[in-house]
């Protein structure tokens, strides 16, 4: 029995049957990376590149902790800077309506980005599937942010973890929305800017999120190489400005001017709340546009200074012009340029240079000083806070001069891989980007339009759009939410 069972040939079976099962596990186990890949990926930390296996998965501190800051500065924008802006701007009756509606409007969208928008924005398991939604939305695998972990998404940076890229991207879903209350202030109902919002959000800005920002993105032209328009937004020119400047010109529209318009004096309230709010954009402007970058790099570097001077020229053109036409610079012409630069500069921060970013805040101070100045007063709508000057004609020129802007000695992802392969890195150096531009452009408008007029019409007539008049009169502050901004 025992010869038997240690005979040569049970010994050497047994031997190779371990071998096997030792091979098998081995292969089950990753290789120690070796001290070049270790050194590699550091260099990749540094460069903000793949870092291959050596530290895949792995966030790099110095990028996270860049844009956690950038988070930060980005909600900072919205909360309490475009609260304070457009609450200095209106009556006091109606300042905590304001702020109200910047409130209600970050706790809303958070909802909804948390259940479903980060996945219809930055998913792709439509697109793979094969998806008609493919088209316009990204995907169901983020629902409810399953698997947003600390872990990058290697898809969008290979360095920030994505639970921390899913927080900055809200930020920036939270404060487009909110751009459009200057609008329709002190008229529309809270209820109905809740119900508009959530719409809005589901119909117009996720999917266009989605195409400009997603990487399988139908106007991504950067990271896309299958787009169709092969068009360049790097902090939303066409997703945040264009969307909520068109929109908040059709909203008002229908909603129709203020009682008195024309015919009251409806000055701002308070200046200085309006300079507050506009030093805080400012400040929160760079985890906007320097954040987009997706890391602490040279084109993060690039676009904190494009930034500063573009919204420093705007700042100080469009004061000059009043001062020349009006007879004196405003405290309002200072605030409304500063934002102004900042608007028209987004789209290009990243890939334009200082010169174009000269050029940028000179429009800036012209274009949108005009369109607030003189169009409203030629077409007589009521936009009370100047939202379509500053955003949609600020946003639809900015989105158009990055088209003639932009180049690769700042920004080497226009001549990238995938910009190679749809043909966008020949229009960069060749000329022409600005006709996928104005495809973008053309895209954004129509979409905006026509989905605000259908959400629009559909609210109204269900639950209606606009405050009653006696409620006008006596202010949205005492009348919807029960309190009073000052007491005297």
């Amino acid at each position: 029995m025992l010869s038997t069972l240690f005979s040569p040939r049970t010994v050497l079976l047994g031997l190779a049957l371990a071998a096997t099962s030792w091979c098998a596990l081995a292969a089950d186990v990753p290789a120690t990376p070796s001290p070049e890949e270790r050194i590699a990926a550091l260099e990749a930390y540094v460069n903000n590149t793949d870092p291959g296996k050596a530290l895949a998965g792995v966030p790099g501190p110095g990028h996270n902790g860049w844009m956690m800051t950038s988070t930060a500065l980005v909600l900072f924008m919205t909360l309490p800077g475009l609260a304070l802006f457009y609450g200095g701007l209106v009556r006091s009756k109606n300042v905590l309506s304001v702020l109200a509606q910047c409130l209600g409007i970050a706790g809303l969208v958070t909802l909804l980005w948390w259940a479903f928008g980060y996945s219809f924005v930055f998913g792709k398991s439509f697109t793979e599937s094969g998806s008609f939604l493919g088209h316009f939305l990204g995907g169901s695998e983020f629902f409810f942010l399953k698997g947003v972990t600390s872990a990058p998404n290697t898809d969008y940076s290979y360095w920030v973890s994505q639970n921390v890229f899913a927080m900055y991207q809200m930020m920036f879903a939270i404060i487009t929305p909110a751009l459009i209350v200057g609008a329709i202030a002190e008229r529309m109902k809270f209820s109905a800017i809740l119900a508009f919002v959530t719409l809005w959000m589901i119909f117009i800005y996720f999917p266009l999120a989605h195409m400009v920002w997603g990487v399988t993105g139908s106007m991504n032209g950067v990271w896309n190489g299958d787009a169709a328009i092969r068009a360049i937004d790097f902090a939303g020119g066409t997703v945040v400005h264009m969307s909520s400047g068109w929109s908040a010109l059709i909203l008002c529209l229908i909603l129709g001017p203020r009682l008195g318009f024309l015919k009251e004096k409806m000055a701002p309230h308070s200046m200085v709340l309006c300079m507050v709010g506009t030093g805080i954009l400012w400040v929160g402007w760079y985890g906007f546009n320097a954040g987009s970058a997706l890391a602490a790099d040279g084109v993060a570097a690039n676009a904190f200074m494009t930034t500063t001077v573009a919204a420093a020229v705007a700042a100080f053109v469009w004061p000059m012009l009043e001062w020349l036409t009006r007879g004196h610079p405003s405290i309002l012409g200072f605030c409304s340029g500063a934002v102004a630069g900042l608007v028209v500069i987004t789209p290009a921060a990243g890939f334009t240079d200082v010169s174009g970013a000269v050029l940028i805040g000179l429009l800036a101070g012209a274009v949108p000083y005009v369109a607030c100045t003189k169009l409203k007063g030629w077409l007589k709508y009521d936009d009370a806070l100047d939202t379509f000057g500053v955003h949609a004609v600020g946003g639809t020129m900015g989105a158009l001069v990055t088209g003639f802007l932009a180049t690769a000695d700042v920004n080497s992802n226009l001549t990238g891989a995938y910009a190679t392969k749809n043909g966008l890195a020949g229009l960069v150096t060749e000329g022409g980007l600005w006709i996928e531009q104005l495809k973008a452009m053309g895209l954004t408008i129509v979409m905006s339009v026509l989905g605000t007029i259908v959400i629009a019409y559909l609210i109204k007539a269900t639950i209606g759009l606009r405050a009653t008049p006696d409620v006008e009169r006596q202010g949205l502050d005492l009348a919807e939410h029960g309190e009073e901004g000052y007491i005297y």
